[in-house]
């Protein structure tokens, strides 16, 4: 059942199924809850799953500023408590694997889910700098008299020519954060988990590749936490969805 309420001054839509345990689902950079639909199904039979629109997704208010995942992590953090979710199982797609790791680092999860998960820093290319930097340079250059005028205009160009399709379709505060979010490293928060940790991986996954999660099984099983790497063969960010009844069945099995 889809719901909103108001949490720290932002309405905030979630789905919200089934009672019993709780399952937070926190899903990925321009989706929505629903698309958790195919584990909700499965699992609100048992438990109490609730899945959010993360603030500028789906129906939920963007956020009135430049957020983090630390930013976000504070919302979801009091959505839980509003709603009396204490220790959830929460598991987290790509972008919203940053925010389930900052929430169970911060002792919030009975267990974590983490499939394609970000929160590994991307290793940049010469090129991309080069880009970044050819960029910035354009946009001062623009600032000049004379020029000022088409600044906008020129840049926008270059952005969509250049820039990703999450990020030609954000608005231009979601297109901050993105920029924001996608340079952050959340290292130091993976090592703080302490709660048995699955990470379920495409093997075809480009956007965060099957090596981010290899390098989150070694940070986990270093501190000796229980941690469980699952591959599917041939399957890429979307692997969740893509094996979503293989996917349903070894989460059922972990939690």
């Amino acid at each position: 059942m889809k719901k909103k309420t108001i949490i720290n001054g932002l309405e905030v839509s979630y789905i919200e199924e089934g009672e019993g345990r709780p399952v937070l689902l926190l899903h990925g950079w321009g989706c929505n809850g629903g698309h958790w639909q195919p584990l909700t199904d499965a699992l609100k039979g048992e438990f109490r799953v609730v899945a959010p629109d993360l603030p500028g997704f789906g129906e939920s208010e963007e956020p009135p500023d430049t957020w983090g995942t630390e930013e976000y992590a504070a919302l979801i953090a009091a959505l839980m408590k509003a709603l009396g979710l204490e220790k959830p199982v929460i598991a987290g797609h790509s972008n919203g694997g940053r925010v389930a790791i900052s929430l169970a680092a911060k002792g919030l999860a009975e267990k974590v889910i983490l499939t394609d998960s970000a929160g590994i820093k991307p290793r940049r290319s010469a090129s991309y700098y080069a880009k970044v930097y050819s960029y910035k340079a354009m946009k001062k250059a623009l600032s000049l008299p004379g020029l000022r005028g088409k600044k906008e205009e020129i840049l926008e160009r270059q952005r969509s020519k250049k820039g990703s399709a999450d990020y030609n379709a954000a608005s231009p505060t979601m297109r901050r954060i993105l920029s924001t979010v996608v340079n952050e490293d959340l290292t130091p928060e993976l090592d703080a988990i302490r709660v048995p940790t699955l990470l379920v991986w495409g093997s075809e996954d480009t956007a965060t590749p099957l090596s981010d999660g290899e390098e989150m099984e070694g940070i986990l099983k270093k501190n000796g936490v229980d941690t469980a790497l699952i591959v599917f063969p041939g399957r890429g960010h979307f692997a969740f969805l893509e094996e979503k009844n293989r996917f349903i069945s070894v989460c059922k099995a972990f939690i």
